[in-house]
């Protein structure tokens, strides 16, 4: 349910950062949406604290250092790379296109971190993949691949890497784990923005910015961790290829985008990849 949960509201991402897009950079709308959920969650402590909310979680240690810098420096560049590719690619296809993020994080999980990867997880992930380059081809005649889903496909092995390194860090205090990665890569990603010389937008836009961070970001980073802890990093991917297909719904819905051929035949295997994944 962790895992589910965590789905639900990564899926507003894509249709909703589609539409901010056309008002602000890349860098900037990376920095502000991670921001809100660093915000979002350091609020929602605070509240918690207030109300001497009894909390039996460890907090970080020394030990960990490494792998928080990692997740932060990741997570700085992920989202750009993927906002970069949602400006020139429909949201229904980045959507699905994020499913990748389950190869990239349980091929990293088998081969660097020895985690076990069942036949029936193979399967779904070879189908995902397959799903996957019919969506990146960009002209079937020439097998030309479209540049934004380039850039997707790397944001989704640089949330591969950053994953697992989360696992690594995942029984200790969920909610520092996400203000940590919320305003170190927030903060990251925004400097990296104004020093290129882009502005904040104006405020009613950025605090829409900030409330989608902390619900795409902040309570999905949230619940994802919390489900780390009982699956691992494979399975609990697994379970989240929930939310592009929600986040499929959502485009065509919001954006009124119709997609072409490719994306229905593209849907369908993806379907029937999921269903082996969380089988697996």
């Amino acid at each position: 349910m962790y895992a589910i949960a965590a789905a639900a509201f990564y899926a507003l991402s894509a249709p909703v950062s589609k539409i901010l897009l056309a008002g602000m950079a890349e860098t900037i709308l990376a920095g502000l949406l991670y921001l809100g959920a660093g915000i979002g969650m350091l609020i929602l402590s605070g509240i918690q604290k207030k109300a001497k909310f009894i909390s039996s979680e460890v907090p970080l240690g020394r030990a960990e250092l490494k792998y928080v810098v990692a997740m932060v420096l990741l997570d700085i560049l992920a989202p750009i790379l993927l906002l970069v590719g949602l400006r020139t690619t429909a949201a229904a296809n980045v959507s699905l296109l994020n499913n990748f993020e389950i190869v990239a994080t349980t091929l990293i999980a088998s081969l660097a971190f020895k985690e076990h990867v069942s036949k029936k997880l193979g399967l779904g992930i070879a189908l995902v993949t397959l799903a996957t380059l019919l969506l990146s081809i960009h002209d079937e005649g020439s097998l030309s691949f479209s540049m934004g889903s380039i850039s997707i496909l790397l944001a989704c092995v640089c949330w591969g890497l950053e994953n697992n390194c989360t696992r690594m860090i995942s029984s200790k205090d969920t909610k520092q784990i996400v203000i940590i990665k919320g305003l170190g890569s927030g903060l990251g990603a925004l400097g990296i923005g104004l020093s290129l010389g882009e502005t904040l937008p104006e405020p009613g836009i950025l605090g829409i910015a900030l409330s989608l961070g902390f619900a795409a970001y902040g309570l999905s980073v949230y619940f994802y961790v919390k489900a780390q802890r009982h699956l691992g990093a494979s399975k609990t991917s697994a379970y989240y290829a929930f939310a592009p297909f929600l986040g499929v719904a959502l485009s065509i819905a919001v954006l009124h985008e119709i997609p072409g051929p490719s994306f229905w035949i593209a849907l369908v295997i993806m379907l029937i990849g999921s269903r082996f994944t969380n089988q697996g």
